[in-house]
């Protein structure tokens, strides 16, 4: 059980924060930058949420966003031999294949691709593109973390699969793929441009 007493402590008024195992580190640390994008994301799929009409895909949003938790709570405690003896949360492979089996779900019911898909469409479609955007740069953020510092494979992976089920989900909210808003390569583009050839340059 948490318990959260006081709103602020005033212990990070210097640009210092504490981890979960209760060492300090800047604020800038890519950890605390990593933790931050995460909550960035948890926090994109609430507002999402907010637009979402069926209770089952409200009740995935829901579950991931538990998840997000456990993944902060695994990032903000750097990885030691004694993490079995202290029992410390740690993500799982199980989560993310959660997420793998809702995508081949959600996916037997999609329109083809006939190109690359434009974030909107419904106003839920969009929320789900801005928070796989989102997903996107948490991963990195985890990735950049880990080329310094030991990170579970099982978080790297989960942010990796879960941008991939915001995708599905938000071609699911332009139904089922069928209202995409799709890419047009050169669409806006004047013929003239698109059939001009760049002209030799002169020798001198």
């Amino acid at each position: 059980m948490v318990f959260l007493n006081r709103i602020y402590t005033k212990t990070g008024d210097m640009g210092e924060t504490s981890l979960g195992d209760g060492s300090r580190v800047p604020k800038t640390d890519l950890r605390i930058k990593a933790c931050g994008n995460v909550d960035e994301l948890n926090a994109a799929i609430g507002v999402a949420s907010i637009d979402s009409t069926d209770l089952r895909i409200t009740g995935f949003l829901r579950q991931i966003q538990n998840d997000l938790f456990d993944l902060g709570a695994d990032l903000c405690v750097p990885e030691s031999d004694n993490d079995s003896q202290q029992k410390r949360l740690r993500m799982r492979s199980d989560q993310t294949e959660q997420l793998e089996s809702w995508i081949d779900e959600l996916n037997e019911s999609l329109a083809p691709l006939t190109s690359f898909v434009l974030p909107g469409g419904s106003p839920f479609a969009a929320s789900l593109h801005l928070a796989r955007s989102i997903c996107r740069r948490a991963e990195i953020s985890v990735l950049e973390l880990s080329e310094r510092e030991l990170v579970g494979s099982p978080v790297r992976v989960y942010l990796n699969r879960l941008s991939d089920l915001l995708f599905v989900l938000a071609r699911t909210a332009n139904d089922c793929g069928r209202t995409d808003v799709l890419w047009i390569p050169g669409g806006n583009q004047s013929q003239a441009s698109k059939n001009q050839q760049p002209k030799e340059i002169a020798k001198s």
